[in-house]
């Protein structure tokens, strides 16, 4: 009889013997979860298992988020409906993956009793790169390239669940991108919790800007590098210029930011004060002047006062974010925030998201009424269900499941993966719509 296993950071679990059965997985919380997802997946391919839909599966496992309290909400909420489907029968068996069961699964074995593995998160591999199955579109892909966080925020309890930052070697990931360029990938979108420490681990350097240039070189179809989640106490110069300079690497930067009074930041353990914040964000906004940069907020950081709120709220009236999100602070157990002092109502929170999101609601019209009846290129995500001539589409300024959509009207036949040029000719608070040129 084979075993097929699950390798987790943490421990070795053979859920299931012969005869081999057919699996679903569920993919909770970021597009981080998202390659693990794959990886799982591609794992269990290779050693015989059928991936199937939900209806047709013997097992489901659910590859959790635990990162906030809402994700964990969600994530025991799915949990719930699945050991419903086993007591009907629907399903045999229930694997419960990642991020909470890493976290909290001593405690989850004895309240989910209908579960019947708990495996913990992947660990990364440093020198080489797993076979996947693809859960994106085909014509996009997120490659990961670092785990866990060389920062400690005090908010955050990251290093705590994924462990010691790791760096995988550039030849491993430059081997990935090649295999994906040679399947057509037309866009790669660079992840990790902070992809601009990368390197610091094994290179002893900052070495993001020497990976995206061995990458550049071996790209032919991929005409879009797009990075996600960069630290700003880790943003170098060199890396802001080659942003500039490259055509293939998109000129958007997502880099959460949040907050920037000095007293938020020094409390939140950013490792950047206001002054440094400032200057590297009219640095980025001169020297890629047509770029977008994304950012987050939190409020309600035990202590933010009033006077920490309209200072925030200042920043962001005058720096006029292309993109940005705004969270609630969420109590996390065991980080150093956890035993702050000066708790903020759940009611003023909200009310000063609603108020940021408010404005950048504004802010984000705006910006988008400039592209009025300019020409972008655009990436053909998907055909609009129903409507003849429609698609939708992103922008280099847009990632996707995150940032808004281009609606792209065309008298002919567009594939799915294609770049078009089209002329913008409205706008919304967060898409455009236009005509093939």
């Amino acid at each position: 009889m084979t075993k097929t296993t699950l390798t987790t950071s943490n421990r070795t679990f053979a859920p299931w013997v012969s005869p081999k059965p057919s699996v679903h997985l569920i993919n909770l919380g970021c597009a981080r979860n998202l390659v693990d997802s794959q990886v799982i997946l591609g794992r269990l391919k290779q050693n015989g298992h059928r991936i199937v839909d939900i209806e047709h599966s013997d097992v489901a496992i659910v590859n959790t988020c635990s990162f906030i309290e809402d994700a964990r909400r969600e994530s025991v909420d799915v949990i719930l409906d699945l050991i419903d489907l086993k007591e009907q029968g629907k399903i045999k068996k229930i694997i419960v993956a990642g991020c909470l069961a890493q976290r909290y699964g001593k405690d989850l074995v004895k309240e989910l009793k209908g579960v019947d593995a708990f495996v913990g998160t992947l660990a990364l591999d440093r020198d080489k790169f797993h076979p996947q199955v693809t859960l994106t579109a085909k014509h996009y892909a997120y490659v990961k390239i670092c785990e866990s966080c060389y920062n400690k925020c005090s908010f955050c309890a990251i290093p705590r669940i994924k462990g010691q930052f790791i760096s995988r070697t550039i030849e491993s990931v430059v081997e990935e991108i090649k295999q994906l360029d040679s399947r057509g990938v037309r866009e790669i979108n660079i992840i990790g919790q902070d992809i601009t420490a990368y390197g610091m681990d094994i290179y002893k350097k900052k070495s993001l800007a020497e990976l995206l240039k061995a990458l550049i070189l071996v790209t032919k179809n991929i005409q879009w590098i797009r990075l996600l989640y960069a630290f700003p106490a880790h943003v170098t110069d060199d890396l802001i210029d080659l942003i500039a300079n490259e055509e293939k690497i998109c000129k958007y930067i997502d880099m959460p930011l949040q907050h920037i009074s000095d007293k938020m930041l020094r409390t939140m353990n950013r490792g950047m004060f206001q002054k440094g914040t400032l200057e590297l964000v009219g640095k980025i906004k001169n020297k890629i002047s047509h770029g977008s940069l994304r950012t987050t907020f939190i409020v309600g950081f035990p202590g933010e006062t009033e006077e920490d709120f309209q200072e925030l709220l200042n920043f962001v009236h005058k720096t006029r974010f292309e993109r940005m999100g705004v969270f609630i602070y969420s109590k996390e157990e065991g980080t150093a925030a956890d035993a702050l002092p000066w708790r903020v109502p759940e009611k003023i929170k909200k009310q000063r998201r609603d108020i940021l999101m408010n404005v950048q609601q504004e802010i984000s019209k705006e910006a988008h009424r400039k592209f009025l009846g300019k020409t972008l290129k655009v990436l053909i995500d998907e055909k609009q269900k129903g409507e003849d001539g429609v698609y939708l589409g992103r922008s280099e300024f847009d990632a996707p499941e995150v940032d808004g959509l281009v609606y792209v009207y065309s008298s002919q036949r567009l594939r799915l993966g294609d770049f078009v040029d089209v002329r913008i000719t409205d706008s919304l608070e967060y898409d455009l719509a236009g005509d093939v040129a």
